[in-house]
């Protein structure tokens, strides 16, 4: 029986040998990337650069797009590389790493999706003492609270995986290192070792899922008593964005976690988890972009600026 000292790397096996396909996979990921990468940081750019924008709720939206990014950047780079040099190792420090990082911004996304639900509660239900209940100082704390969060259970969930002992080899099911497909590799006397982090990682999710669905039962009860009709559509736009992220985020993270895992490789769990850990960092600023007012503004304020700025330079020239 070899336990996880005698480990130095993992074999990824989500992916085909043939070389064609692996090409593929490279351009498939590439453009995924490339797409995550440019959508979120002209997010960050246009809240950052617009001073209409310093608000709560962008404020939280910059912090959401820069965990996306890290999401992303954990699993796609290496998956890419791997594809393109024909390789499947990862070391096995290399592996800790990625757990790590992959549950630390998972779990600091959603608790930031949390909190950006107590913000629009209280944005259109409190909305005299909305300057007063989220200051900048709030808001700096919430935020912090979501990544500091993610830190803690992270760093648990992680020492506890590899603290087992790995009968099953070192060839990982997936295109990362995914916990379930690590799990399958335990010995079976030492994975109860994992009951306590289940009944956490329960108890985390499951405050947070109440939390978003008990602020936005109080946010359709008063939108329901507004008079207008105008009045409605403002108050229920300004929520929608965030209430289709979030369930993109938990109908995604449900389905892989929740569904029954299979004893021997499924293209079905490939799928998955490039739709939990793929999917809502590309969609993400897409859903904020066609659906804030605001930001398309800037958006569109930022590209004139600059073919304002080319046009000018051309007539310079001439």
């Amino acid at each position: 029986m070899s336990n996880q000292t005698n480990i130095i790397e993992f074999l990824l096996l989500g992916f085909s040998d043939v070389r064609e396909l692996q090409i593929l996979h490279f351009l498939v990921f590439l453009v995924l990337y490339l797409a995550a990468l440019t959508g979120n940081l002209l997010i960050v750019t246009c809240i950052a650069l617009d001073h209409h924008l310093h608000s709560p709720m962008f404020f939280f939206l910059i912090n959401l797009s820069i965990l996306d990014l890290g999401t992303i950047s954990v699993t796609i780079p290496k998956s890419m590389a791997s594809s393109l040099m024909n390789t499947r190792s990862i070391s096995y420090s290399g592996c800790v790493t990625q757990v790590f990082f992959l549950l630390f911004f998972a779990v600091s996304d959603f608790a930031l999706l949390t909190v950006m639900a107590y913000d629009r509660y209280v944005a259109i239900c409190k909305p005299l003492h909305y300057e007063t209940i989220m200051n900048r100082r709030a808001c700096v704390q919430m935020a912090a609270s979501a990544w500091i969060s993610g830190i803690v259970y992270s760093s648990l969930h992680t020492r506890n995986t590899f603290a087992i002992s790995f009968c099953g080899g070192n060839k990982v099911d997936q295109f990362f290192c995914e916990i379930p497909q690590l799990l399958k590799l335990a010995c079976s006397d030492m994975y109860f070792g994992e009951v306590e982090v289940i009944i956490l990682s329960a108890c985390l999710f499951l405050s947070c899922f109440v939390l978003i669905i008990l602020s936005y039962t109080q946010i359709f009860q008063t939108v329901l008593r507004i008079p207008t009709e105008q009045g409605r559509h403002k108050a229920l736009s300004t929520c929608l964005p965030h209430l289709i992220v979030v369930s993109l985020f938990v109908s995604t993270g449900i389905f892989a976690y929740l569904k029954p895992t299979s004893s021997s490789p499924s293209g079905l769990d490939l799928m998955v988890a490039v739709l939990y850990s793929v999917l809502p960092p590309v969609m993400n600023p897409i859903i904020y972009s066609m659906r804030t007012k605001e930001i398309k503004a800037s958006l569109r304020k930022l590209t004139g600026w600059r073919l304002f700025s080319k046009n000018k330079m051309s007539i310079f020239l001439l």
